[in-house]
């Protein structure tokens, strides 16, 4: 018998274990903010909910031009990166699946790892994230922006 059977193989590390219990309790922590929101509802998606189509997120003339707009519930954001332009984007980072909701400029900002990404096209500002946001399909009618 050689002395390398007898030795016991080392666990996880108490640094592994504990960073694990954190991500798990910021995971639950997320989870239950973006639950209340999409509990809260607005009139605005019931209403559009009873005419049969998608989602109402907005009228149009409450995306500023070269801005956007974060809707937590849905987890879209709506940017009009031109006058009368208007795309949609996914708020879910590519990076690890964090929920983002920090919104600046044209800038949407995961809290999780900092990636950073262009809400007038999708693309990655900041890694570590190096996947685009994916986009979502929205109409835009007669003044107003609905989710697809």
């Amino acid at each position: 018998m050689t002395s390398e059977s007898v030795q016991p193989k080392p666990g996880p590390s108490r640094r592994t274990v504990v960073a694990a219990v954190g991500a798990a309790g910021l995971a639950v922590a997320l989870t239950a903010c973006g639950s209340e929101d999409e509990a809260s509802g607005s009139s605005t998606e019931q209403g559009a909910a009873a005419g049969g189509g998608g989602a109402a997120l907005a009228k149009t003339a409450d995306i500023p031009e070269g801005g956007a707009k974060v809707f937590d519930a849905e987890k879209v954001v709506v940017s009009q990166p031109a006058a009368g332009d208007f795309k949609a984007f996914s708020t879910i980072c590519t990076h690890q699946n964090c929920p983002m909701t920090d919104l600046k400029e044209d800038t949407l900002s995961c809290a999780c790892h900092g990636s950073q990404f262009s809400v007038l096209d999708g693309s990655v500002k900041k890694g570590p994230a190096t996947q685009p946001l994916p986009a979502k399909k929205i109409d835009v009618a007669g003044g107003s922006i609905t989710l697809a």
